[in-house]
């Protein structure tokens, strides 16, 4: 009798862990669309423009994967690699390059990122997030500073802002 129920109880938890297994396997995510990306970073370039700065905005995904790449025309050469690397950094720590700046100055217990291949820990950098989701990041540079790069960034994002609600 009791291997009978052990063996029903077994069948049970088969038929329960099982799917609960399979769900667990695969993760669904929110990206931004490439045409979204595009938008972001016409609006940032705008922006720059207005009061005469010459620069390249980055547009990655969730993972760090560049988009989109805009670079004005007289934007220096390093700008657009720059602005790349404020996005992917952005994007990684789930975090502003600005608030990243902050936490990670000598003698600071997260000094050791600005170490790390590949970060850009200069202002410019500004995460995306939609429902509560991060879904990409956006870097700009060229500005003259940090602050003129994120407020750049930060109008590009107040632009599509609305796409970004649901």
């Amino acid at each position: 009798m009791s291997f009978r129920r052990l063996s029903v109880a077994a069948i049970l938890l088969i038929a329960f862990v099982g799917p609960m297994r399979a769900e667990e396997s695969l993760v669904a995510y929110k990206s931004l669309s490439p045409e979204l990306a595009l938008d972001l970073a016409r609006a940032a370039l705008a922006s720059c423009r207005s009061p005469g700065y010459q620069v390249a905005v980055a547009v990655v995904d969730r993972f760090g994967v560049t988009q989109v790449m805009l670079r004005d025309r007289f934007a220096g050469s390093h700008t657009p690699s720059t602005a790349s690397g404020k996005a992917w950094t952005a994007a990684s720590f789930k975090a502003s390059t600005t608030e990243l700046k902050a936490i990670s100055q000598p003698g600071m217990m997260q000094s050791g990122i600005r170490n790390l291949p590949g970060a850009v820990v200069i202002g410019g950098g500004l995460i995306v997030e939609a429902g509560g989701s991060l879904v990409g990041a956006v870097g700009v540079s060229g500005a003259p500073g940090g602050d003129a790069d994120e407020a750049c960034a930060r109008a590009g994002l107040d632009a599509v802002r609305d796409k970004l609600e649901f």
